[in-house]
């Protein structure tokens, strides 16, 4: 009979073990309390920074390790060929304003005069070459004038017909001015050199680096007298707020967690202080779990990664920690916006 109570005894005690592990699986794989716990490493965001044009490296302003904010200025070009093309252009806008002013203003009131004298002395020389004719004319019928003499007195009263004619038709272009499509031409041409010019306004800004966004410099690649190009990078800055826990979860827990929701983020280097955080990113595909998560009975599973987000104040988190991430799986999400930068805006970096 002792026996057979042992046995029951167990046998209840499993249960009853079996029981909790259940629920708690249920409730999360952390404290019991809908806590669940996962691991990561804290991981960083980098930018390969570039000048936008090729040329010459004049001088670079900071070094590995540096920490810089945005919009610091951290390295230039030699620009004098973009100012020769700034100082080029420029030139020629101005003389093309002139034209384009020119143009508007139409013809000066000596230009008028003299094309109204054109007239006038072209139609003097109409009268005179008509009364010559006329009286040749009059002669031929006598016999006095030859054929001839008459012939050439009709050629130079046509003569001066068709300079009057041109001179009248002259004289109507003065009065009316440019035409309207030069005018058009000129002021197009116009536009394009201020465009033009905006262009080699921008590749002259070009020609000097500024910082993106705040962090640090990881990396100089290149230094003062190098050739640079868009394609190859002269820093690499990592940007260190907000930082992100790359970790890992299993499937059966996917259904627990959503973007937003809030996390609690500790290490090693700091046992004492929690960091806040939330859900940014969650995987839409399974991958097999990584190597270097350390819990053995999750090495075979396939899990989804995630990314918790945490904003790194004083600079406190270095890349690669390890990290353990603890998120409240029975609170409401709390809806964050789509860049975190907006989030540890004005915290330290």
């Amino acid at each position: 009979m002792n026996k057979k109570r042992i046995t029951t005894f167990l046998v209840v005690l499993i249960l009853v073990v079996l029981g909790v592990y259940g629920v708690y699986q249920k409730k999360g794989n952390g404290d019991g309390k809908g806590i669940l716990t996962i691991y990561g490493n804290i991981d960083i965001r980098q930018v390969q920074l570039a000048f936008f044009d090729e040329g010459r490296i004049k001088r670079l302003l900071v070094d590995e390790g540096a920490i810089v904010k945005e919009g610091d200025l951290l390295g230039e070009l030699d620009d004098a060929r973009f100012k020769a093309v700034v100082a080029q252009l420029e030139s020629d806008i101005n003389a093309q304003k002139q034209i384009v002013a020119k143009m508007h203003a139409g013809s000066r009131p000596q230009e008028i005069k003299a094309a109204r004298a054109r007239v006038s002395k072209a139609e003097a020389a109409v009268k005179d070459a008509r009364i010559t004719y006329r009286r040749l004319k009059k002669l031929s019928r006598t016999k006095f004038v030859s054929k001839q003499k008459l012939d050439d007195a009709r050629a130079r009263l046509d003569m001066a017909l068709a300079e009057l004619d041109e001179a009248k038709q002259l004289y109507s272009l003065v009065l009316e001015g440019p035409r309207k499509e030069d005018v058009k031409a000129s002021e197009a041409r116009l536009e394009s050199l201020k465009n033009a010019l905006a262009l080699a306004m921008e590749k002259l800004r070009d020609s000097k680096l500024y910082a993106p966004a705040n962090g640090i410099i990881r990396d100089r690649i290149l230094q003062p007298g190098d050739m640079a190009f868009p394609e190859r990078p002269v820093f690499t800055l990592a940007l260190t707020n907000p930082l992100w826990v790359r970790a890992y979860v299993p499937e059966p827990d996917l259904g627990k967690i959503a973007l937003g929701m809030m996390a609690k983020v500790t290490v090693d280097s700091f046992p004492d202080e929690e960091f806040d955080g939330w859900i940014g990113y969650i995987s839409p595909t399974a991958e097999f779990t990584p190597r270097n998560v350390e819990t053995p009975d999750l090495r075979t599973r396939l899990v989804y990664q995630v990314r918790i987000y945490v904003c790194n104040h004083q600079n406190r988190l270095r890349l690669g920690m390890p990290a353990t991430v603890q998120i409240d799986t029975t609170k409401t999400v709390r809806q964050r916006p789509f860049n975190p930068s907006d989030i540890c805006e004005g915290s330290s970096s």
